[in-house]
């Protein structure tokens, strides 16, 4: 066994999604001139581009040793999506501990294990046993226990919007920094890696950090912790709960978050370059349809869109 394929890889997990996905590029056809150049200038952009690259070359080399028929019939499946999904989950679990992928906090497979999903792209509403009312935002995933004691809302990943029911039995919301105890309320929850981000819509929130500090947040608040302390209580903003109407909502945000937002609801990458990161956008825009909305950016903004490919999207500086 190589060490070096299961030592922890200094790169994030989103410039690992970035290497597989240039990766599976290649393994599909000869890249375009248009391709060669894209992938060029990302391998080039930074050294950890480079590291990543190396790895999954690595772990390709060694998931195409194996006998495992899966692997096999995976490998060399004809085009597809579902090929595509299939063999980027291979490279990711053929990369060895979660950590390799930088996802210290939590393993690959368990949202693909969750009780409730929602895929890239998609929304979901649950009204659970108790009453409640449970929305998934594109790409979330949650675990749901209710039984005759308690009340139990895992969030594994991405977003959720709750709207709890009365009931005797304690409701409790985990995520990975702490517990949320909502108290008739509705609230909106997002996960991020090393923070939860709360938007308290009605009602009141208790917040237990990992650390154990408490917190009461009123209706009309939201704020960030990361399981030690947290951010000020600040009004709600434009955005909060905006997803649930199928909108994003801007107010003066920088096109690089706006872009970092919208890539949520699509798959492949959407990248915005440094050169009109900083410029600002107002407005509300219907997640449903991201390629109008790319197109409005072209009308609006002194921006072009490039498609190097259906995956791969660039925002620039126009010409």
């Amino acid at each position: 066994m190589n060490p070096a394929l299961n030592s922890p890889a200094d790169f994030s997990s989103q410039v690992a999604e970035q290497a597989v996905h240039w990766l599976i590029e290649m393994q599909e056809g000869p890249l375009s001139p248009r391709q060669q150049h894209a992938w060029q200038h990302w391998l080039n952009a930074h050294s950890e581009h480079q590291r990543a690259w190396e790895h999954i070359q690595r772990v390709n080399q060694r998931l195409r040793g194996l006998s495992s028929p899966l692997v096999h019939s995976t490998l060399n499946a004809p085009k597809s999506g579902s090929r595509r999904q299939a063999l980027k989950l291979l490279l990711i679990l053929g990369a060895g501990s979660a950590a390799t992928w930088g996802l210290r906090e939590h393993n690959p497979l368990t949202p693909l294990l969750a009780d409730y999903r929602s895929p890239i792209g998609q929304r979901r509403k649950l009204q659970l046993s108790d009453g409640s009312q449970l929305q998934l935002n594109t790409n979330s995933s949650v675990d749901v226990r209710i039984d005759g004691q308690q009340r139990l809302i895992h969030l594994l990943e991405g977003e959720i919007l709750l709207t709890s029911a009365k009931d005797p039995r304690p409701l409790q919301l985990l995520t990975a920094q702490g517990i949320l105890l909502p108290h008739a309320a509705r609230l909106n929850v997002r996960q991020f890696s090393e923070r939860t981000q709360v938007a308290v819509l009605d009602g009141r929130v208790e917040l237990v950090s990992n650390s154990g500090s408490t917190l009461l947040m009123e209706k009309n608040q939201q704020l960030s912790f990361n399981g030690r302390n947290w951010d000020s209580p600040r009004a709600l903003d434009a955005n909060s709960g905006a997803w649930v109407d199928g909108m994003l909502v801007a107010a003066h945000m920088r096109l690089a978050d706006f872009l970092a937002e919208l890539g949520r609801y699509r798959r492949g990458q959407l990248n915005c370059d440094a050169q009109v990161a900083d410029l600002l956008i107002s407005g509300s825009y219907p997640i449903d349809d991201s390629e109008r909305i790319l197109d409005l950016l072209e009308i609006s903004l002194p921006v072009k869109v490039k498609h190097f490919t259906r995956y791969w999207v660039t925002v620039q500086a126009r010409a």
